[in-house]
């Protein structure tokens, strides 16, 4: 069995979230290692869909330290050019990653936290969870979905629209992901887009960047008691990257409300009327994966912990970086995680400056 291992500090994931926080541990001096269950660098980005874009330039969506590296020939960055910046950026800072390790659990140990995992074991004076939910794909669930003989797919294992050519495709959910899958698949395929609501696109002029200065603006009003005004679109609003504003121009954006019940052989709308359907995408999103911090009983029935900042309010050796808003502002996207990051990694160096070694009188 292989000996239990020390550190200060451990990070669970070596995705975005997981190099932003290393990053900054890095220049403080404490002794960390960042944990990551894939084979690869590059976090979730290697699986994604071979199309999939960043709304943002390059240059707004960045790791601290280092800028990503501009797209040659201009354009927004793409799968491939995400997941070789994250590889370089790793590489470039020598973070002390691990991989493949997946963590098990996180359980009390005295006065240390002890990681589990299937290459061993960490104790640590603190730990940051930073693995995403890449892994815990969310499908709504619908009557008769057990009898559908057609096929039904997260967005997470789509890749292109080759394999669907010719066929009928229900595209389920209203965000970006949804909407860039819709556009190329409509050039191959006969589909149909379906979304709670009407889906709210954005001015072509607005991408990812001003989104994020929007937030940050409205965030610091609040901050300082100001009236932040209306929203003029969030995060969840659809951007009109170039393959979306060309499905817009040629009539494809058009999208209907959820069906009400699945057949073996399509499904039925709210109306009673019928459609044959060969296949399911789903790009209705993720749920936070963090079932492996349950031994510490800090999971609440959604599947959050309760955090302060992005602090564990049960669990004060407990940080959490890069599962939304509710972990900090846009801290799931590149352009948001270095603000939480840098917060979660200050708290931790002043508790751990504050607390007193073991054996201490």
């Amino acid at each position: 069995m292989p000996e239990t291992q020390s550190r200060q500090v451990v990070v669970i994931g070596g995705g975005q979230s997981g190099l932003a926080v290393g990053y900054i541990l890095r220049r403080t001096g404490l002794d960390f290692e960042i944990l990551d269950a894939n084979e690869r660098p590059g976090g979730a980005w290697p699986s994604a869909w071979d199309s999939l874009q960043l709304f943002s330039p390059a240059q707004w969506s960045s790791l601290p330290g280092w800028p990503m590296p501009p797209v040659p020939g201009g354009g927004y960055p793409g799968r491939d050019h995400v997941a070789a910046y994250l590889a370089a950026y790793e590489e470039r800072y020598q973070l002390p990653v691990r991989r493949p390790v997946r963590v098990e659990a996180v359980e009390r140990a005295g006065d240390r936290l002890l990681v589990r995992t299937d290459a061993g074991s960490w104790t640590a004076l603190a730990v940051v969870s930073a693995t995403g939910g890449a892994n815990r794909t969310f499908l709504p669930e619908y009557p008769g979905a057990e009898g559908f003989r057609g096929r039904q797919l997260h967005s997470s294992s789509y890749r292109s629209p080759q394999e669907f050519v010719g066929q009928r495709v229900l595209v389920g959910g209203g965000g970006n992901s949804g909407a860039q899958i819709l556009a190329e698949l409509s050039l191959v395929a006969e589909v149909t887009w379906m979304t709670p609501q009407a889906p709210t696109f954005l001015p072509d002029e607005v991408d990812g960047r001003v989104l994020f200065e929007r937030a940050t603006e409205r965030v610091r009003a609040q901050q300082e008691g100001r009236d932040p005004g209306p929203p003029r679109g969030g995060l969840g609003n659809i951007v009109m990257v170039p393959p979306v504003r060309e499905a817009r121009d040629r009539g494809a954006l058009r999208s209907v409300r959820p069906f009400l019940r699945f057949e073996p052989d399509g499904v039925v709308w709210r109306d009673g009327s019928r459609s044959l359907v060969d296949a399911v995408i789903w790009c209705t999103g993720f749920r936070p994966a963090l079932a492996h911090l349950a031994p510490l009983g800090v999971l609440e029935p959604d599947g959050r912990v309760v955090v302060r900042g992005g602090r564990s309010v049960r669990e004060p050796r407990l940080w959490l970086v890069g599962y939304g808003d509710w972990t900090g502002l846009a801290s799931a996207t590149l352009a948001g995680v270095t603000r939480a990051a840098r917060s979660a990694v200050q708290e931790i160096g002043d508790t751990l400056a504050a607390t007193p070694p073991a054996n201490a009188a």
